[in-house]
């Protein structure tokens, strides 16, 4: 799984602890037995955490005496594992488990030889494989939890993220646009990696995308106005902020402009003096590792002008990425006649239903062209994986590779524009 053993989830440590101590057992399990508590059969009042503790600590002096093993699993259950010279003192504590429950209705059923089952008994010897299955399953029944967990966290953040607000109008524009010829945006200047990922191995940047934060702009200068409420007016806005942008690039001071960045821009940008400007304080060998990306709707609303913005941008050098592209646009968006280089597509959790046409279609497209982006969770490196992506964008990224520059004890030069 993607990330570092400390970014593992706690829960699954004994689930894993389990699975470890039972291949430890492998070649000595004769005279070995375990026992499986149901607790999360139990009514939710009698699974409170005090009632949990108290589980445990029913084998504690087995434990002590090394008679025994106990694994509190993420869903509450208790595995037990035992020497057989033991039995009886495990089914004493069984004893007082059921005591404990006793008004519980599982415990009842159990007694009564109905449905309920509050233990189920193992010997090691003969059952075995069978026992080592069972762990093996609930380790992959809480890694899918969490993952799902992990994605309905995102999602709502993603939510949360939408920005709310009055419409916004020309008139709302035009004292936005004013507002950006006097402002420093400097502050509003963000920089995320697009790094490689292989394996297990930890990040590497590729390039870093540039860009003005659109949420801290609007909270900045109208945080009363939805500014994507109307995709036009928001269009434009994005053209005054590609020249402020270039602008602010221009002004640099560091190592900026030699390299291994995207920029967003507009078709009309590109064709734009601000952007030949730009070109001139590009060093000519460098122009190759620097990006541009594009935005789907602003390339087939004046196709003509992106053919010829693509093929002005490749003769100097830049390379072209569409950005911002869920799987069901791929059939509308072809990266081979359109002559883009990279594209940027959204993850989505969707993206593992009908798994096999969806990889023949992104090998189509070629998977080394394509960063998967938005990778909040571990699970879309898993899939970019499982597919052959190796390009990745997002939060997990981020925290992942900050998380790797602590480890080895690098601290990154922040950057000044």
């Amino acid at each position: 799984m993607f990330g570092s053993p400390s970014a593992a989830p706690r829960a699954n440590a004994q689930e894993n602890l389990l699975i470890d101590y039972l291949h430890r057992l492998e070649r000595h399990r004769s005279e070995r037995r375990a026992v499986h508590i149901h607790l999360s059969e139990l009514l939710s009042q009698n699974r409170r955490d005090h009632h949990m503790r108290i589980a445990a600590s029913t084998f504690e002096g087995l434990v002590k005496m090394l008679q025994a093993q106990v694994f509190t699993l993420a869903n509450a259950d208790l595995m037990v594992v035992y020497k057989a010279q033991a039995q009886d003192e495990v089914e004493s504590a069984i004893v007082k488990l059921r005591f404990l429950f006793s008004d519980d209705p599982l415990i009842i059923d159990d007694a009564q030889g109905r449905k309920g089952t509050f233990c189920t008994w193992y010997d090691l010897e003969r059952e075995y494989d069978v026992l080592v299955a069972l762990a093996q399953k609930m380790l992959q029944e809480e890694q899918d939890r969490r993952r799902a967990e992990q994605e309905r966290t995102a999602r709502d953040t993603r939510q949360q993220d939408k920005p709310k607000g009055a419409p916004f109008t020309p008139d709302l524009l035009a004292r936005v646009e004013a507002a950006l010829g006097q402002a420093d945006l400097a502050n509003l200047m963000r920089r995320q990696a697009v790094c490689a990922v292989v394996g297990q191995a930890p990040p590497q940047p590729v390039f870093h995308e540039l860009f003005i934060s659109i949420a801290d702009l609007r909270q900045t200068l109208m945080p009363s106005v939805n500014m994507n409420s109307s995709p036009w007016l928001f269009q434009q806005l994005t053209e005054t902020l590609d020249r402020r942008v270039l602008s602010l690039l221009n002004k640099h001071d560091d190592r900026t402009l030699e390299g291994d960045i995207s920029i967003n821009l507009n078709v009309s940008t590109i064709l734009s003096p601000e952007f030949m400007v730009f070109d001139d304080n590009v060093k000519a060998g460098m122009r190759g590792t620097i990006v541009l990306e594009l935005q789907k709707v602003d390339i087939f609303a004046d196709l003509g002008a992106y053919l010829f913005a693509r093929d002005f941008a490749h003769d100097r050098g830049y390379r072209i990425c569409i950005d911002g592209l869920s799987y069901s646009m791929l059939p509308f968006v072809d990266r081979e006649r359109l002559g883009a280089d990279l594209i940027k597509l959204i993850w989505d959790p969707s993206l593992t239903e009908e798994r096999d046409k969806k990889t023949d279609a992104l090998r189509r497209i070629g998977v080394t062209r394509i960063i998967l982006a938005r990778c909040d969770t571990p699970s879309a490196i898993e899939y970019g994986h499982s597919v052959g992506i190796t390009l990745f964008q997002g939060r997990h990224v981020e925290q992942t590779l900050a998380g790797d520059v602590r480890r080895r004890g690098i601290r990154a030069r922040p950057r000044q524009y």
